[in-house]
C-alpha cells in the first residue's frame, strides 16, 4: 500500500509591512514565494541622505491611486500646510484652517531646521476624499530635533460656481 504524501505544513509566503505611523509590522498573504522586496528604512539620524528611503517606502505601502495632477497639487498644498502647521509660516493662506490672522500663534518648531523627508498623497475612502501623508523633520522651541515625525492632512475636493474644482484641506481635530 502506498502512502499519499501529506500536505507541507509550511505557511505561504508571507509580505512583512512596517508602518512609519505605529512602527507597528503587518502581514499579508503573497502568491508567490518570492521575499518582498521594501526598501530598508534608514537609520534615525541619517538626516537628508535617507529621505529617498523613506519616500521609497512610503510610495511601496500605498500604491498610487490619484491623477499625477491631483497628487502633485495635493502634495504641494500638504507640505504647506504643514510648514504653516509647525513652523507659522504661511498661516494667513489657510484662513479656514488657522482662523483670526491677527491672533498671535507661537510657532511650535524653528524655521531653519524644518525639513519634510517623504509626502504622499492618496484617495480617502472615496473620489472625492484625499489624505496627504508627511514624515518630516524638525527643532521644538525646546531644542530638541527629531526626524520620522508624521502628520496626515485630509482634503475634500470642492467645485467652483464657474466649474472649476480643488482640494479644499479638512481642519484637524
Amino acid at each position: 500500500m502506498s502512502a499519499t504524501p501529506a500536505p507541507d505544513p509550511s505557511p505561504p509566503a508571507r509580505s512583512v509591512g512596517v508602518s512609519l505611523r505605529t512602527g507597528t509590522s503587518s502581514t499579508t498573504a503573497r502568491p508567490t514565494t518570492e521575499p518582498a522586496k521594501t526598501p530598508a528604512l534608514p537609520p534615525h539620524g541619517e538626516g537628508i541622505a535617507g529621505d529617498r528611503a523613506i519616500q521609497q517606502s512610503l510610495e511601496q505601502a500605498w500604491p498610487a491611486d490619484l491623477s499625477p495632477a491631483d497628487e502633485q497639487q495635493l502634495r504641494e498644498r500638504g507640505t504647506a500646510l504643514l510648514r504653516a502647521d509647525a513652523t507659522g509660516i504661511g498661516r494667513a493662506n489657510w484662513p479656514d484652517i488657522y482662523g483670526d490672522r491677527d491672533q498671535a500663534v507661537a510657532p511650535a518648531f524653528a524655521t531653519a531646521r524644518f525639513r519634510v523627508q517623504a509626502v504622499i498623497a492618496r484617495h480617502n475612502g472615496t473620489a472625492g476624499r484625499a489624505v496627504v501623508h508627511l514624515v518630516w523633520a524638525g527643532t521644538d522651541r525646546g531644542g530638541t530635533y527629531t526626524e520620522g515625525r508624521i502628520t496626515d492632512w485630509y482634503f475634500t475636493r470642492t467645485t467652483t460656481k464657474k466649474g472649476a474644482s480643488a482640494w479644499t484641506p479638512q481642519p484637524q481635530h
